[in-house]
């Protein structure tokens, strides 16, 4: 069974920073692009950061570029996300999500994890 787990969501201060951490299970780590999804209550689920599986390329929002930072483990089978310099803005729930390739295809989304609160206060 495909599993993704998140943790380290939680309240911060504008300005502040959190690392998200994504554990996965049940299929071959190695193999497929890991990535993050966001949704604010009332808004659009936006595309947040992805990792290909393939030679580590990374894609970030424009809404996050310079402030957070993907990264992955493949001996932990772990995907972070480090959010620098946050923003009341970026308060949402926050997905880890497996694609279904070694690329940031978001045509080929494939599990989701439980989803981890992120609350970011003026």
């Amino acid at each position: 069974e495909v599993q993704l787990v998140e943790s380290g969501g939680g309240l911060v201060q504008a300005g502040g920073s959190l690392r998200l951490s994504c554990a996965a299970s049940g299929f071959t780590f190695d193999d497929y692009a890991i990535g993050w999804f966001r949704q604010a209550p009332g808004k659009e689920r936006e595309g947040v950061s992805c990792i290909s599986s393939y030679d580590g390329s990374t894609y970030y929002a424009d809404s996050v570029k310079g402030r957070f930072t993907i990264s992955r483990d493949n001996a932990k089978n772990t995907v972070s996300l480090q959010m620098n310099s946050l923003k009341p803005a970026d308060t949402a729930v926050y997905y880890c999500v497996g694609y279904g390739s070694s690329w940031c295809d978001e045509t080929l989304l494939g599990s989701w994890g439980q989803g981890t609160q992120v609350t970011v206060s003026s």
